[in-house]
């Protein structure tokens, strides 16, 4: 009977570490939405927990090499992944997605999608303002558009629809990487998801 017991005990702590979910954080270039990404991923890894980063330059290369930068392609850009981070998250796994997703109309598909499913999803805002993300400038992007390279660059001379009531707000500029990455993980422990 306690052998049986003990066995109960340990599938049920099992099965917690199964519980799947999308956490989409979006924000503008350089915000430190990947950062913030892979610092929680490690944590719930550490944690025993199955987890996978869907950084949106991979996507592009991988998932979705041809798309453009219109709002049409933007739009079926996130919801592709969107359909990845769902299958990922319906499956157990913790679904990392630091990704532009300039539209609110199209981050609002994506959470459909999760709610049709059943599907946990939190919407993240990486608030960054774009001051600070052009003095980061970790991929030269800003560089780039002040010298007439580009264009379309969101938040700068393309639109960012900010989330009006995200799930969280991070103000990655006013703290770490790891206290961002603990208030994200504080979030998902009061959900029950982590």
């Amino acid at each position: 009977m306690r052998a049986a017991r003990m066995t109960d005990d340990r599938n049920s702590q099992e099965s917690e570490h199964v519980t799947g979910a999308t956490v989409w954080l979006t924000g503008l270039p350089s915000a430190g939405k990947t950062t913030i990404a892979y610092e929680l991923a490690d944590r719930l890894r550490a944690e025993g927990h199955r987890v996978e980063v869907l950084d949106g330059d991979e996507i592009r290369e991988f998932l979705s090499a041809g798309l453009g930068f219109t709002r049409e392609d933007r739009h079926t850009n996130v919801q592709r992944i969107g359909f990845v981070a769902e299958l990922l998250a319906s499956n157990g796994v913790k679904a990392l997605v630091p990704v532009i997703a300039p539209y609110q109309d199209s981050r609002e598909a994506v959470r459909g999608r999760h709610q049709s499913e059943g599907t946990a999803y939190l919407e993240v805002h990486v608030a960054t303002p774009v001051e600070v993300c052009s003095e980061r400038d970790v991929k030269g992007l800003y560089a780039k558009q002040a010298a007439g390279e580009i264009s379309g660059l969101t938040g700068v001379d393309d639109p960012y629809e900010a989330p009006q009531s995200p799930d969280l707000r991070i103000e990655s500029h006013t703290q770490s990487v790891q206290e961002s990455a603990s208030a994200l993980h504080a979030l998902l422990t009061e959900r029950g998801l982590a």
